[in-house]
């Protein structure tokens, strides 16, 4: 059993407005430390995957800054998509490409901007998961026990009862909750936090994409002739435009008669606003996450980045502010998942040069 995997890298990341941007998404930015959101997932994986079976999907609008990014990964190992068509046509283009070099290889595919501590035992998760997925040919995901009613996340239901060892049996997939419902799942016991991490083998994949989205298979059946012709991008291009937009849980996931869940006992979030990167940065006395020239007086609880101009608050709380050299938001640290409306407008009125 030969273990690779596929890091989904094509995101724009619309609520990390404004910093990021098309050309440098929520992945390519340093948030937490020294290195980049895609720099700790690649390095997060190192002594359980080798560099050459890292597999980085993206878009030609981010493809250089990642080469760039990643020194480590061949660079024949960046997979460009044309457009953006959701999960399911993302994970089946990189699946035939790791099919050819391996038609058994079993895939770990994870999102490239996801935070996750104790790299020990994610791994142990990771081997159990593809274990159970080499030998049942199985559907496995990653649930995240929830410590809170977060409204943010997808929810997957077990049975408790297990298959074997650490592996249940999923009932159901749960999109974004409202609160009293996320409470309810809380509460349940058996309802986890959809990781959005997913490990199967390339045969059982494949077989999956046939079994339910034969559109898709359709696609990927003709660029697998088309691998070695010179006009593999134009086909790829012609394909992709007819594709339907559809994400992996809602076209595979929620269908088959296969999908397992192990339990990742880690720590972990997908970062999915300011506010979530406010919950995980170090604060001061104050309850302030300060990065740049800030100054501060009878301000409590906010999140504040500005490295390029002086900033000052006084007598404010629970703000979100990100000065950058073009643009400045201010919003509550509770709006703070509202902040893609300043994107879509940006669309709507084509302001590009703030995108």
């Amino acid at each position: 059993m030969k273990l690779y995997a596929v890091v989904m890298a094509g995101g724009v990341g619309s609520r990390f407005w404004p910093r990021s941007k098309e050309k440098t998404p929520k992945q390519l930015l340093k948030i937490f430390n020294g290195k980049t959101m895609i720099q700790n997932t690649v390095e997060r994986l190192e002594g359980l995957i080798e560099k050459e079976n890292i597999f980085v999907i993206t878009n030609k609008v981010q493809k250089d800054e990642i080469v760039k990014q990643l020194k480590s990964i061949p660079e024949k190992n960046i997979l460009i998509e044309p457009f953006g068509k959701n999960t399911a046509p993302c994970i089946g283009l990189a699946s035939i490409f790791i099919e050819k070099l391996d038609p058994e290889a079993v895939t770990l595919v994870l999102p490239a901007d996801h935070i996750i501590k104790d790299k020990e035992e994610f791994h142990n998760t990771l081997n159990k998961a593809a274990e159970y997925a080499y030998k049942s040919k199985g559907l496995v995901t990653i649930g995240v026990q929830p410590t809170r009613p977060e409204t943010g996340y997808g929810y997957i239901q077990i049975d408790e009862k297990e298959v074997e060892e650490g592996i249940y049996n999923v009932y159901t997939f749960a999109e974004k909750p409202n609160y009293a419902t996320a409470v309810r799942f809380l509460e349940s016991g058996d309802f986890f936090w959809n990781s959005g991490m997913f490990i199967w083998r390339i045969d059982t994949i494949l077989y999956e994409i046939k079994e339910y989205l034969p559109d898709l298979s359709d696609g990927l059946e003709i660029l697998k002739k088309s691998f070695s012709s010179d006009n593999f991008e134009e086909i790829l291009e012609n394909i992709y435009s007819k594709l339907r937009s559809i994400s992996i849980d809602y076209g595979i996931m929620e269908k088959s008669k296969k999908v397992f869940l192990t339990k990742g006992n880690f720590t972990w979030s997908d970062v999915g606003s300011w506010e979530e990167v406010y919950q995980l940065s170090q604060k001061d006395e104050h309850g302030n996450t300060i990065n740049g020239k800030i100054f501060t007086d009878m301000t409590i609880d906010s999140y504040i980045y500005s490295p390029d101009k002086f900033t000052a608050l006084i007598g404010v709380d629970n703000l979100v502010v990100i000065n950058t050299k073009d643009s400045l938001l201010i919003c509550r640290r509770d709006r703070s998942q509202d902040v893609k409306k300043i994107v879509e407008h940006l669309k709507v009125n084509k302001l590009k040069e703030y995108l």
